[in-house]
């Protein structure tokens, strides 16, 4: 495909309207005659045939003007194009978190203050104790930390399935990498107006990203309301030195203790509470088919 077929190509992807501005050319000099303005005026504008010849796609002929690269502007017509720039469709879709889950929110980043203010933190575990106190007494303790992981998998699992709106995410997602398709074919093709315009879009799409965003952490929120106090509650009894048995065979890892180290700073407690959790997680969406990405 030469220059003059590529810029044609360009212009039709640019606009449809050239796409039926160079089929009528076509038409017009397909038995070898030459066209002029005055022969298009009616189904042109001025700004389409002046870009026609600036763009190299209509070369001068004797007296007139004719396609530079007929065959194969006739093959870029025939296998027709894919706009760079589309119109946005506006998404129909607004994430409105309730007074609940705004509610949820600010208890969710009070715990966070816990992680720093060891009065805090041992306070919500002294509170989280009298429920799992009675549980952890029956049990080892490592049982006990899978029986929390998957307690806290399986809610986790339902409440993104019950609380993520995977349409609106799947649909502001899908938006944005056409975008970022229609903004590599203009790059390619080096269409610097095409792009201009689509640079626009991308930030236009951008403005979407909240609500995708809301979506997205809508279901966090709960689930970190009650994961976290689980979690302070583990390093909260872990600090205190009451476990009965302090050590533990870890697979592959060997022996160790819950309040020392395995890997790196990362207490072996957490270790395990972490494998626990995914493992059980998976297992959970697994089983219940829990699907929590976006819809296609």
């Amino acid at each position: 495909m030469g220059h003059a077929a590529d810029r044609a190509k360009s212009l039709m992807q640019e606009d449809e309207e050239f796409s039926k501005a160079i089929a009528i050319i076509r038409d017009f000099t397909e038995d070898g005659d030459e066209v002029e303005w005055r022969d298009v005026k009616e189904d042109l504008t001025s700004g389409q045939w002046g870009r026609l010849i600036q763009e190299g796609v209509l070369e001068s002929g004797e007296e007139g003007f004719v396609l530079a690269d007929p065959s194969g502007i006739q093959e870029v017509l025939d296998e027709g194009y894919e706009p760079l720039t589309l119109e946005l469709e506006d998404i129909d879709a607004e994430v409105n978190w309730t007074i609940y889950d705004k509610i949820a929110g600010l208890v969710t980043i009070s715990f966070f203050v816990a992680y720093w203010y060891d009065p805090f933190r041992d306070q919500i575990g002294q509170t989280i104790n009298l429920v799992i106190a009675p549980i952890e007494s029956s049990m080892p303790f490592f049982s006990l930390v899978l029986v929390l992981a998957l307690v806290t998998g399986l809610y986790s699992a339902l409440l993104q399935a019950n609380l993520m709106d995977r349409e609106v995410i799947g649909a502001y997602q899908e938006q944005m990498q056409t975008v970022q398709e229609r903004r590599k074919a203009a790059e390619e093709a080096g269409d610097e107006e095409a792009l201009e315009r689509i640079q626009e879009q991308q930030l236009e799409a951008m403005g979407g990203m909240l609500e995708m965003f809301k979506a997205q952490f809508r279901p966090m929120v709960w689930i970190m309301v009650l994961t976290i106090p689980v979690f302070l509650w583990l390093w909260w009894f872990v600090g205190t030195g009451d476990l009965e048995d302090p050590e533990v065979v870890m697979p592959f890892l060997g022996e160790a203790r819950w309040d020392g180290t395995l890997i790196g700073p990362m207490p072996t407690w957490i270790l395990w509470y972490i494998l626990c959790s995914i493992g059980f997680g998976q297992l959970i969406r697994k089983v219940l088919n829990i699907r929590t990405s976006p819809s296609s």
